[in-house]
């Protein structure tokens, strides 16, 4: 593979239209006033290939994302870029654990007490041997309750997409930022199915909110992703989770 090629040229066109959304949503209101500060794009390249990941990078991006470890832990061994932050943005079983604290910069996707435990063993492991960095986490909020009163106006229903209650937030919070290894990073989620999005982000910053009142270290907001990141960053999102708009569509399996 040649360093710039035709898929190059490519996916640089399609990174240039979110960097233009992204540039077009943060910008101030009024004049004078001050735009809201850039929020780190992560490109999305699950199912697309090692090679793909080079040329973004040779494009400037220096975030990527994947939600299989599997395919994570290969495509980070293939690309061997210590510069490159991957984020892992799927459901993780506390077995993969050692896994992904072997690469991983964060992990967006934390819903439950047994994988804090795993990743904070991992994580301490990793630092003892390699001197790793800290492993940013990321509260996966359930965002659906946002849509309760919505139930009649909106017949299409709105599946959750995974995450504890918002009830549950503090707890993990507190057994998070009293893991060595662990830094919580903020909260995480994705929109529900079916509905428009801006409840659901709404519902996100405030909880955002209530968070940064205990741990004011916590500022990320994940979310927003290729149809949706303009309402999530009308709501404050720290962290966009990009893949089809700049990828396109995943690659057929073989």
């Amino acid at each position: 593979m040649t360093l710039y090629d035709s898929r190059s040229t490519i996916l640089a066109q399609r990174l240039a239209a979110v960097r233009h959304r992204i540039e077009a949503a943060v910008r101030p209101a009024s004049p004078g006033g001050l735009a809201a500060a850039e929020p780190t794009l992560i490109v999305v390249t699950k199912f697309h290939p090692s090679s793909d990941v080079l040329r973004l990078r040779s494009l400037g991006v220096s975030d990527v994302g994947e939600n299989r470890d599997q395919e994570a832990a290969a495509k980070a061994l293939e690309v061997a870029d210590m510069a490159l932050r991957w984020h892992f943005i799927g459901q993780l079983q506390t077995n993969k654990a050692k896994s992904v604290a072997a690469y991983a910069h964060s992990v967006h996707s934390i819903d439950r007490a047994s994988l804090v435990k795993a990743l904070g063993r991992a994580v301490a492991a990793q630092q003892q041997e390699n001197g790793r960095a800290n492993l940013e986490c990321f509260i996966q909020v359930d965002l659906s309750e946002a849509y309760t009163h919505l139930a009649e106006a909106e017949p299409a229903g709105h599946g959750g997409r995974g995450g504890v209650a918002p009830s549950n937030i503090g707890a993990l919070a507190e057994l998070i930022s009293g893991t060595e290894g662990l830094d919580l990073a903020g909260v995480m989620a994705v929109a529900p199915l079916g509905v428009t999005p801006e409840p659901a982000f709404n519902l996100l910053a405030s909880l955002s909110a209530a968070l940064l009142a205990d741990y004011p270290g916590a500022t990320g907001i994940s979310a927003g992703m290729s149809h949706d990141l303009e309402a999530a960053l009308a709501v404050g999102a720290t962290h966009l989770r990009v893949g089809s708009d700049i990828l396109g569509p995943r690659p057929a399996v073989l």
